[in-house]
């Protein structure tokens, strides 16, 4: 439980950054690309921990 407790911390705080650096730049840009890209893997991941959880 810790685990998912952790990385959705983490999905929250690159969550924050990235719409920090959105609001600067364009959506298209490079940096807010990576970010968003990095958070689909994070969330990506914390659903398959979920689900692993779910039917244990």
């Amino acid at each position: 439980m810790a685990e998912l407790i952790e990385l959705q911390e983490l999905i929250e705080k690159l969550r924050g950054k990235m719409n920090e650096v959105a609001l600067k730049k364009t959506l298209t840009d490079p940096e807010v690309v990576r970010a968003s890209q990095m958070l689909d893997v994070l969330l990506n991941e914390y659903q398959r921990m979920l689900n692993e959880k779910i039917n244990k």
